[in-house]
């Protein structure tokens, strides 16, 4: 058996990311439209008609702006936390199972752990998802990196972070004061210097393939992002090929452990 997984779309336009197991097929997160999403499956050999489950980690547009298209036409079962339900209050046709951080479950075959970030919603998550031993770390969508973020992010095979934006880019950039304290702040996202810093000084070396996400598109570029952990990979013997930036325009490679 294995465990898959692809960034269909990361940015602020929109995120979802697939993560499948031979036998369970499930979406994290419902930023891109169903037309979108079922694009970019069909573009890595997949189908929106078999999907068994859909994530959310919070209320937030570019991870809720296609909820109500992808089931308005299919009956997927939703996965929301409580607080999350209450603000974007989903249809009562949908199929909701309240999930909360700290509690694990199972979706089929997927052992899905949601666990508590500091970011600028109502009850924000983040995920691990683990299969016969393997194991998938996505993190997005945090103001920094807390103890707990730290210790799940231990012991994966594949690790999917966040490296929003460069500092300097962003203080220099057209965004209104207020959105970019916003964005600094402990509740917005984290930096590719905060990112670069975890894998410097906490990363054990496990993972075999890295994706860095949600990039933003006016605050930072592939090259700087990519610039800013590669010397630290270096010096954890990880193989630079097997690191990846998710886009906002494309599904990225399907990684496979």
């Amino acid at each position: 058996m294995s465990l898959k997984i692809s960034v269909l779309g990361s940015g602020s336009s929109g995120n979802c990311t697939f993560v499948s197991t031979s036998k369970t097929r499930i979406l994290l997160d419902a930023g891109l439209s169903r037309v979108q999403t079922g694009k970019r499956l069909s573009i890595i050999g997949e189908s929106l008609e078999n999907i068994d489950g859909l994530i959310l980690s919070h209320e937030h547009v570019d991870h809720v702006h296609g909820l109500g298209s992808l089931l308005a036409k299919q009956s997927i079962p939703l996965y929301i936390a409580e607080g999350t339900s209450e603000v974007i209050q989903p249809k009562p046709w949908n199929k909701i199972e309240t999930i909360k951080a700290g509690h694990p479950f199972w979706l089929g075959d997927l052992k899905v752990s949601p666990f508590s970030i500091p970011h600028d919603a109502v009850d924000p998550l983040a995920f691990t998802f683990e299969a016969e031993g393997m194991k998938i770390a996505h993190i997005t969508d945090l103001g920094y990196m807390t103890e707990l973020v730290r210790q799940r992010l231990r012991g994966c095979d594949i690790i999917v972070l966040e490296s929003n934006h460069d500092l300097e880019m962003l203080r220099v950039g057209s965004y209104p004061w207020f959105v970019k304290q916003r964005i600094m702040s402990r509740v917005g996202h984290l930096s590719n210097e905060m990112t670069g810093k975890f894998f410097s000084d906490e990363f054990d070396g496990q993972a075999r393939y890295i994706v860095l996400a949600h990039l933003s598109e006016n605050n930072n570029h592939p090259d700087i992002a990519r610039f800013a952990v590669t010397q630290a990979l270096e010096k954890k013997g990880f193989n630079l090929q097997n690191l990846l930036l998710a886009s906002k325009d494309n599904p990225s490679t399907v990684i496979e452990v």
